[in-house]
Formats: structure tokens, sequence, C-alpha cells
């Protein structure tokens, strides 16, 4: 287990930095994918299937084709070949839909693409769209809710936890469902192809450049270095951006095919048919435990939809094995195929939805035990990773549970059903811990010196609004002694040296080494230069008897002035000195580890409910983290704010339904797929407790973009169980529930 972190000195690392990037994007000076324009650039807009199941007959575009402005309208057989891949995670090859668009005439889900119109302008290519005639065999859509897994595989077991739930004194045996959820970042999805007759060139809403860039070279049949990806900007993605869709390499083969630059950008409509959303989840949890509340025996058992062309899992088991301490546990999974676009990722996947579960039957565990869940989550609090037999790398799980109940005031919580009052209206509490995996993927990053007295850090990753360009910079100065405004961070373009994916909040953890170790190799071959040459004051001294050390060369001995890099540049006269430096994943590595590594916390929350008028709201949340070391704590706090509301919208507003007949998404739009808003967010108080984590990496710090909402919905639903003793097992709750 790691120490406490002592008081931090004035350093970078550790500041509440305002993002670098913010200037820009308050400006409008940032440039998102579908900003770019270039000379003679036409615009593409796709056709979607109108029927969710069936096979098209006929596509008749002799219409559109005839209409102002319109350059194409192109189906199947009309572009180059679009090749199937098989996704490899080893090979930086990800895709979320494995079917290539045009693949066949076999429709699938609603939307489904079967047809591209591109024209002069958007207005043109719309209108051309909408003229394309489509025909189809139509057959009954299977979106039906209710899932029943095709066939169940173990994820993980100990012991024998059916005889344990049979032989104990207390037990829960409780269904919990969740609705599918549709990631809406502010920018859809959007692609701008440009084909020089040799290189393609997209600028991309892409979470992943570098295996953005690999799965279009060689679905399209190009050499990897003849694709580029830019991705300088992005307006958020909640992992729907994490791999590409078919959007991309339709834009792609039009513009090879065309000869001219193509702009695709989705509509909002769009983005409930073909970029993935959290699926449906069913999930079966049964606790046994004795009287004095340890557990004896956990199940859990859940099952997702998934589309017709995938195999899409949820890992809704991900924290079970770990979270607490059980000697007999069992965890399946199960698939359910749907007439639906694939799922994907969405903040959190498979924990999330998982602890909504979990954390909720602990609750009810509790108030059948006549315990406090506070209580309870402490008594069975773990030693080690029961699930994997290997020490925790650090948890500190029991002080965000103190420390939240005290700030929250927990104490002064009355458990009866709608007990506590205030200004009329009936408060409930409620409270839910959480984990979220800590690891490290492939990443490398490069650092030029300059003889300026400044740095610039480059890897092929991005920033989607987490406030990465700022960590980056704040990471160097730090480690190099300066300033951070003398700090340029290049990211966002797959040409770069090869980064990572911003996902599984792994991205920071990721770069800590390959920054470091970038550093160290342009000290080194600043050391090599400064004592070959004749007019320094290092000549002549031996490597071993120097170090490169917060950007200056020193002598170990101190018998030899100390310069920082800028000075021993000049008096060089070289304009700068680089290194590139690289990190190994730990994210899928094989065997068994050594430690196992997440991060954890534990909300507590505060709602009022007036049955009179229905009026349900949540009033306060009180959040604290245990995630390592925070090197941001303002962006930090931000992203844990922002996980927060949407675990308010998970709970309470957020729901996509799918019409029985067509297989629709009936709500597809922000007017009618509810999000949650400043009018239903309260104040958030959140909290961090810094434990470095220094086995993931050197400054010890862990991800926090997902683990502020995982536990949040079990959390706020205890809470209106409290107030209203009604239970909410399947998000979202509607209004009805209560009444």
């Amino acid at each position: 287990m790691s120490e406490p972190l002592a008081a931090p000195s004035i350093t970078e690392i550790g500041k509440a930095r305002t993002r670098n990037d913010g200037p820009l994007k308050v400006t409008g000076t940032a440039r998102y994918a579908s900003d770019h324009s270039f000379p003679n650039m036409l615009y593409a807009v796709p056709v979607g299937a109108t029927i969710a199941k069936g096979k098209i007959k006929t596509i008749d575009t002799s219409r559109a084709r005839q209409m102002p402005g319109v350059r194409a309208v192109l189906k199947r057989g009309d572009l180059i070949p679009i090749s199937r891949i098989t996704p490899s995670f080893g090979d930086a090859l990800m895709l979320d839909e494995p079917r290539p668009p045009f693949d066949d005439d076999i429709i699938r889900y609603y939307g489904q693409y079967v047809a591209l119109a591109v024209a002069d302008t958007f207005e043109e290519a719309k209108a051309a769209a909408d003229a394309v005639a489509v025909s189809y065999a139509a057959e009954t859509p299977n979106v039906d809710p209710h899932l029943v897994a095709e066939e169940t595989k173990v994820v993980s077991e100990r012991g024998d936890a059916k005889k344990a739930y049979a032989a104990a004194p207390i037990t829960i045996d409780a269904h919990y469902a969740i609705s599918p959820e549709t990631h809406n970042p502010i920018e859809t999805h959007a692609t701008v192809a440009v084909w020089d007759g040799d290189e393609l060139t997209l600028y991309e809403t892409s979470q992943g450049v570098v295996n953005h860039r690999n799965v279009l070279a060689d679905m399209l049949g190009l050499p990897r270095h003849k694709v580029r990806v830019i991705a300088k900007f992005i307006g958020s993605g909640f992992g729907s951006k994490l791999w590409p869709w078919s959007q991309s390499p339709l834009a792609a083969a039009a513009a090879i095919k065309l000869g001219r630059p193509i702009k695709l950008v989705l509509s909002r409509p769009m983005m409930f048919h073909s970029v993935g959303h959290r699926p449906r989840i069913e999930q079966r949890v049964r606790l046994g435990g004795s009287a004095d509340g340890r557990l004896m025996s956990l199940q859990h058992d859940y099952v997702n939809a998934t589309s017709i062309l995938d195999d899409y899992e949820e890992n809704c088991g991900e924290a079970t094995p770990h979270m607490y301490s059980v000697p007999n546990l069992g965890v399946t999974s199960g698939l359910a195929k749907r007439n639906i676009g694939t799922p994907t990722s969405m903040r959190g996947p498979g924990a999330v939805p998982g602890l909504f579960a979990t954390e909720s039957a602990m609750d009810e565990l509790a108030i059948k035990l006549g315990l406090d869940p506070v209580e309870l989550r402490l008594i069975n609090e773990p030693q080690l990773d029961e699930g994997l037999g290997v020490p925790f790398s650090s948890r500190h799980l029991k002080e965000c549970v103190t420390l939240g109940a005290g700030k929250f005031g927990w104490s002064k919580r009355t458990s009866p059903v709608a007990s506590m009052k205030r200004d009329g209206a009936t408060v409930g509490w409620g409270m839910a811990t959480c984990s979220w995996l800590a690891a490290r993927l492939d990443c490398t990053a490069s650092i030029e010196l300059r003889d300026d007295g400044t740095a610039r850090v480059a890897s092929a990753s991005q920033d989607i609004g987490t406030g990465t360009y700022t960590v980056m910079a704040q990471m160097v100065a730090e480690m190099l002694g300066i300033a951070i405004e003398r700090v340029e961070v290049a990211i966002g373009d797959s040409r770069l040296p090869m980064g990572t994916v911003s996902g599984g909040s792994m991205l920071t953890a990721s770069l800590v080494g390959p920054i470091s170790a970038a550093i160290a190799a342009a000290g080194e071959a600043l050391l090599g230069l400064a004592v070959a040459d004749q007019n320094t004051p290092f000549s002549g001294a031996k490597a071993k008897e120097l170090q490169f050390r917060q950007g200056r060369i020193e002598a170990q001995n101190g018998n030899r002035p100390t310069m920082i890099f800028d000075e021993v540049l000049r008096g060089l006269k070289i304009s700068a000195v680089s290194g590139q430096g690289s990190g190994e994943g730990s994210f899928g590595a094989q065997g068994k580890p050594k430690f196992s590594s997440h991060s954890f916390g534990a909300h507590f929350a505060e709602v009022t409910w007036q049955p009179d008028i229905a009026r349900l709201r949540v009033s306060r949340v009180v959040s604290v983290f245990d995630a390592g070391r925070i090197l941001n704590p303002m962006t930090a706090r931000n992203q844990i704010e922002g996980a927060i509301v949407m675990g308010i919208g998970m709970a309470l507003f957020e729901g996509t339904e799918y019409d029985t007949v067509s297989g629709a998404p009936v709500n597809a739009s922000l007017a009618d797929y509810v999000v949650a808003t400043n009018a239903d967010v309260p104040a958030l108080d959140v909290h961090f407790i810094e434990y470095p984590d220094f086995n993931l990496n050197a400054l010890g710090a862990r991800g926090v973009g997902e683990i502020g909402l995982a536990g949040t919905a079990a959390a706020l639903t205890s809470a209106i169980y409290h107030a209203t003793g009604v239970r909410i097992r399947e998000l979202p709750l509607r209004i009805e529930q209560l009444l």
C-alpha cells in the first residue's frame, strides 16, 4: 500500500491550472473537424435505411442525380472497394462496426447507410439524399427490450456461490435494468477527407488518431504512411469516437473517387443510428449475508443487447470480483442479438452499469439487515483483490467513505423511510462506493529542447476536452523546471510519435513514462554534445560525472558550473536537441499481474421529494476519490463533476426508445432524449485523497474521467428509496413509479 502524499512544494504538478486551450475555444479560434474547408470542397449526406430488418430491393437515384449542384449519388458498387478487416488490439486496429459501408444489401438496423449524396453545398446534398428512393423487402425487426441471453459464459468465480447463498440467513435476489443510453457530445461525428492523388488526409472526430489511421488505411488498401488523421480539437466523445465508424471510410472513398475534398457531418438523429450507444442491460444480483453483515455469497449475472453484426459485451462484472470481501462468488455474462446499431463504449463501460446493480443490492441488503449502508461497506472491505489473488497497488476506499460521510453529515441520517424533512419536502440520503480500472497503454512521445528556453512535447494522442494539452505541459514544465508558458504541446496528428487512445481514463497515466523517457533521451544527447565541445565547461568530462536533471546539466561532485539546457545550446550554437521515449502498456497484459490497480471512490447523495406536486430534485452530492496523485485539481475536479452530471442523467432522464414496428429510435433528438441540464444539477462537492500509485507510473497518477460516473446512479436511487420507499431498479426513473 502506498504512503500518503506529503504536503506538496510549489511546483507545476498539483497546481490548479486553467486549460491551455481554453482561450482558443472561447474565442472560436479552435478548429474542430467540421470547421475545416478547402477549395472545391463537396458536401456529403448519407441515406439511411428506413427499416431495421430486411433487404434492399431497388435504389432509384435518377431524380436525385438531376437535382441542382449534385455531383454524385453513390451506392453499392459505385465506390472503390472498402475491405472488411479483423479488429486486433495489439496492432492498434480497432473499429466499432466490422461491416464496411455498402458491403451488401442486407439491412440489420434502422439508419444503416445505403447510399451517399454528394453536392456543392450541404443543402443540395441533403435535398438529394432525401430524393433517393429505396424499396425494401422488409421483415419485422427484433428490438424487444426484454433480454434473454443466447448463451452465457462464466466471467469470474470462486468458492461455491450457489451453495453459500442457499445457506445464508439473509438474502437479496433482485433484478436491475438500464435503458440504452446514446452518446450526445456537443460535436456530432464528422469527417473531412482530402485526397491529393497519392495521400489521404482525414480531419476527424477521433479519440484515437493512430488507430483511426491504421483502420482506414487497411480498409482502403492504402499504405499506412499514406494516410494522415488530424484531430486537434474534439467536442467530447464519451467513448463514441474511440474507434472509426462507417461515415469515415464513406467520406474517404468518395474523396478518392471524385478527386475532391469531401465534408460529411452527421445530423443529431444520425447519432442515434450508427455511431454506437450504451446498450440495454439487464442484471440479476443475489447476495447472501450473515446476521452481522458479512457477505457469504455474491452472484452477478448480466445480459446486454448487441447488434446482429457484432458481439459487443458490456463487461458489467469488471468491478464485482474485487469490490468486496466474499469467499463465494459467481459472475456470468450473456448477449442478446437485436436489430440495432452496434453498441460501443460509453463513459465507464462495464463497471458503471455493473456497479448500479451491485451497489443497489448492497443498499437493499443493508436495509434488510438493519445496518447503516456505510457500515455494511466497511465490514466487507477486502485486504486484497480476491478475484486475482494479488494485493492492490493502492486502495483507500475506507478513507473515501469515512471522509465523504463526515463532509456530508451522514451521522445525522435517520434510517426510516420518509423520516427526514426540510422546508416542507421529504429528504432522502443515499450512498454508494465505486471503482474503475487503472492501467497504461503503449505510448510514445518526443521532446525538443530549444535554445530560446522553450520545449515542444509531441505525441499522436488527443485532447477530447479532458485537459490533455494542459497536463502534458505541466509534466514537461515540472520535469524541466521551466515555466508552463514555455512549453508547446503537439497532439492530435497521426504523423507525430505514436500515441494512444483517449479512453478508459488511461491516457494521462500512459504519457508519464514516455515524456520522462523522452526528456532523459534529449538530456543524454545534450550531455554528449556538451562533453565533446571544447568551448563548454563540461569539455573532457566523463558521462558518469555529469547528470541532466530538472533541465540542467550539472556535475555529480559539484566541481563544474550548472547550466540550463538553453544556455548549453546557445554555447554550442545549436538551435535544438531532441529525444524520444516510449512506455509499455499494462492494459490487457498476459499473465497474472503483481498488483490489482484501480481507483476508488464514494458518493453521498441527497434528494428532495414533494409528493403533492410530484417533484423530485437532486439537491446535494458529495463525492470523494482515491485516484492517485492529482496532477491538476481543476481539470480533475471538472472531469468528476461532468461524470456526476452524466450520472444524474443516467438515473433520472436518459433512455433511448425504439419503435417496435420500424425499429427506429423514436426520441432521436435533444428535444426528446432528455439529458441533465443546469436546473437538474446542484452544487457538486468533490474531494480527492492523494495517495500516489507509483506502481502505475513515476508520478503516481491515475485517470479520473470515468470513476466519477461509477456508483452515482446507485447513490441517487438509494436516496430516492430513503425519501419515497420506492426502490428504482430500472433506469431511468419515471415519475409515475413514485406516484
